[in-house]
């Protein structure tokens, strides 16, 4: 079926998110060639769903709500998941702001229990305000904010010494 406007929207929103949804689902799933089949099937479904979408979230929140469910699926759906590759996450594109570069933080981050691993991904990777992830998750806002201040606090005390070292 034929959407108009559908195949350039998509090709421009494969420009402009395909490598940062790239990044969350290889460290959702732990897994990069699950993880490009997860972003395939994110844009597959944004297509498919492309008359549905009301604009009443922004085009990323939107995406990164599908590829979060894609990504959920796919783990309840495996029951083997083996660990990403340091080197498969260190080839992808680093965010232009720099951070998620070093390998010390994705570890930190691929520990977080699920719940808290999605909230600090779509908040830092994906530069998703409280608002957005609630909207995307169907979470009330309180509970992303406590999940967030969480996920925060363990990787505080995990990366002490290293990241947030207060001399």
């Amino acid at each position: 079926m034929a959407h108009t406007g559908a195949e350039a929207d998509l090709e421009a929103w494969i420009a402009d998110y395909g490598d940062g949804l790239l990044r969350l689902c290889l460290l959702q799933l732990g897994d990069y060639a699950l993880a490009e089949d997860a972003v395939q099937e994110t844009f597959m479904r944004a297509y498919r769903h492309y008359d549905g979408f009301e604009r009443r979230s922004s085009v990323k929140t939107w995406l990164t709500a599908i590829a979060i469910n894609v990504c959920r699926s796919l783990l309840r759906s495996r029951r083997r998941r083996r660990a990403v590759s340091l080197e498969e996450i260190a080839d992808l594109p680093a965010p232009e702001d720099g951070r998620w570069a070093d390998h010390t933080v994705s570890n930190a981050v691929l520990r977080l229990p699920p719940e808290q691993r999605e909230v600090i991904l779509m908040h830092e990777l994906q530069g998703m305000k409280l608002r957005e992830i609630a909207e995307a998750r169907g979470l009330p806002l309180a509970t992303v904010g406590s999940r967030l201040k969480r996920a925060k606090a363990r990787l505080r005390r995990e990366l002490e010494g290293w990241y947030f070292d207060e001399e």
